[in-house]
Order: structure tokens, then sequence, then C-alpha cells
């Protein structure tokens, strides 16, 4: 009797530490240039997080699926960006987020981990400007 009690509390244990592992395992990774470019080069989806008018001014990276999260009084609807992300990616898949200096982008990467649960986040660490100061190219939003 005394087994089977300590054997359903260690299962129980078990599919505890499971459900809570994959938020212990999500990660937001801090990436240079070098690195977007090889994660591109694997077709990672890439979310261009700025406004309208940043991505008018600097352009974007080819392919870039472009989700504002701030306004430019720096407010944001999450419920209508959970949405709307959700429709581009699942929580499994890797996503890398860009902003104009990649400030931005780290919020909502660590948003996103902590309240979506998503569980591979890479933030371009000096954002779109640092993209384009080392010639990497834009196209036209």
């Amino acid at each position: 009797m005394l087994y089977k009690i300590i054997n359903a509390q260690f299962i129980s244990l078990f599919i505890i530490s499971l459900l809570y592992s994959s938020t212990l395992l999500a990660e937001l990774v801090n990436i240079d240039n070098a690195e977007l470019q090889n994660l591109l080069d694997q077709n990672t989806l890439i979310i261009d997080v700025r406004r309208v008018e940043e991505w008018a001014d600097t352009g974007v990276i080819e392919n870039s699926q472009l989700l504002t999260f701030f306004d430019k009084n720096r407010n944001f609807n999450a419920y209508k960006w959970q949405a709307d992300i959700s429709k581009l990616s699942d929580t499994l898949t890797p996503v890398i987020l860009i902003c104009r200096s990649g400030a931005r982008s780290k919020v909502v990467a660590n948003w996103m981990i902590n309240t979506l649960g998503y569980q591979n986040v890479y933030n371009v660490e000096q954002g779109i400007t640092s993209w384009k100061r080392v010639s990497g190219k834009t196209v036209d939003p």
C-alpha cells in the first residue's frame, strides 16, 4: 500500500515537472548580424515589431513579417498582437524579432516567453540600424 502511495506521488511529481520544464527551457537569445544572417539562411521566421513609418524610413529585411507592437505613445494591444502572431507561428517555432535598436524587440521577446510561452526567441541586439550599417540588404515594406 505504501509503495502505491509513493509511486503515485512520484508520478504526480514527474508530470508536474514535465509541465513546467517547457517554460524553464525557454530562452531569449540576443544575436548579432552574423547570427541573424545564419538564421535567415535557415528560413527562420523574422518579425519586425517597428511602426509603419519606421519600415518606410529604413526598409525591412526581405521576408520579414511586419507586426507593430508599440504605437508611437508606447501603448500596445496584447490581445490583438497575440492573435496576429498566432497566425504566423506556434510557441515551439523559433522566431527572430527586430526593431530599430534592439530595445523594443527585447521587451517583446521577453513578453512572448513569459506570457505566451514561446520557447525560442531571438532578439537582434542592435536592430535594423546595425544591420544597415554593415550593408545588410533591406527592401521596401
